[in-house]
């Protein structure tokens, strides 16, 4: 499978000053998908800026679209329910005519953590929440009824009809890298997702990057293999495709942090930070789309030359 380039478009912009126009850019520059963080608000210096919600935003997106898949990345338990997500992403998948990715995670102990007035979860719970949210959710998505008690949620004869648009439903790209997140990832993942290994972004090596997320890789072959499935990437056959979501590599520190300088700086230095990904089985990589004055920001010439031909440099032979 050739590798496929996606953006993030954060909801900072209002939708009449150019927040529309962004998404209607990402599909004529070709991007396979554009995605959007699923928060009620983010870490500085977004906290106390322009922040909108996501459904509302990527359901905007889809009526001024025409073929960009589009999603999350990512949805957590963190002020979400399944019940309620459920009836919003079929609405959602409806609307676009069956263009929605869910992308979905444990949840942080950021801003969204005690937002609905709970105390923060531990990692503990997180992991037990997402191991209840998921299955449930896949449920909700696939099932005209559905009746269900757990620990942490409950549906009570909730009818969901006619059900999403895709069949049997709406692809989930699961993220995780502990060893319960990639086992879900295995059984109810389209994909899976990634961001690398946190712990080295302020002084790791982009080498030891490599190396760290190799080892996600494997593991989540380990937990693919656990249940009969197939680690490659060709869903068709009950594979897994592998999503990296950059900006959190110490390739992306500033200044660079590779010797090609940052992975944005030129279409060169992409291509050879988008290879040495690819080559370990990566099947999409996303960008952020740049924001002057953030930890986002690039040319955005060089981004949208990257957008256009990153892709076809990267099929070439030798690259």
């Amino acid at each position: 499978m050739s590798l496929r380039l996606s953006t993030v478009i954060l909801p900072h912009r209002r939708w009449h000053e150019g927040g529309g126009a962004t998404w209607q850019r990402a599909e004529d520059l070709g991007f396979h998908a554009a995605y959007t963080y699923d928060h009620l608000s983010w870490r500085v210096p977004f906290r106390d800026g322009p922040w909108f919600g996501a459904v509302p935003t990527l359901t905007a997106a889809a009526v001024v679209t025409d073929h960009i898949r589009l999603g999350t990345l990512v949805t957590s338990p963190n002020f979400r329910h399944p019940v309620t997500l459920a009836k919003e992403l079929i609405s959602l998948d409806d609307i676009s005519g069956g263009r929605i990715t869910l992308g979905i995670g444990a949840g942080g102990s950021g801003f969204d953590a005690t937002a609905v007035g709970q105390e923060p979860w531990t990692l503990r719970e997180r992991a037990d929440r997402f191991a209840e949210f998921v299955p449930l959710l896949d449920r909700l998505l696939t099932e005209d009824t559905t009746t269900y008690t757990g620990k942490f949620y409950a549906a009570g004869d909730v009818r969901n009809i006619p059900g999403c648009v895709q069949n049997p439903r709406l692809p989930f790209a699961v993220a995780a890298t502990g060893p319960r997140g990639l086992r879900l990832a295995a059984r109810y993942g389209q994909a899976w997702v990634t961001t690398g290994d946190p712990q080295l972004y302020e002084t790791g090596t982009p080498d030891q990057s490599i190396q760290a997320i190799r080892g996600q890789v494997e593991k989540l072959g380990e937990a693919c293999e656990e249940i009969g499935r197939s680690a490659t990437p060709d869903v068709e056959n009950g594979g897994i495709e592998k999503i990296l979501l950059t900006g959190f590599t110490p390739e992306f520190r500033s200044p660079g942090g590779s010797a090609e300088g940052h992975p944005l700086d030129s279409l060169d230095a992409f291509v050879d930070f988008a290879g040495r990904h690819a080559e370990l089985g990566f099947t999409e990589i996303v960008v952020h789309w740049p924001i002057p004055d953030t930890p986002f920001a690039a040319d955005e010439k060089v981004f949208e030359q990257i957008a256009t031909e990153a892709v076809e440099q990267l099929g070439r032979p030798g690259s």
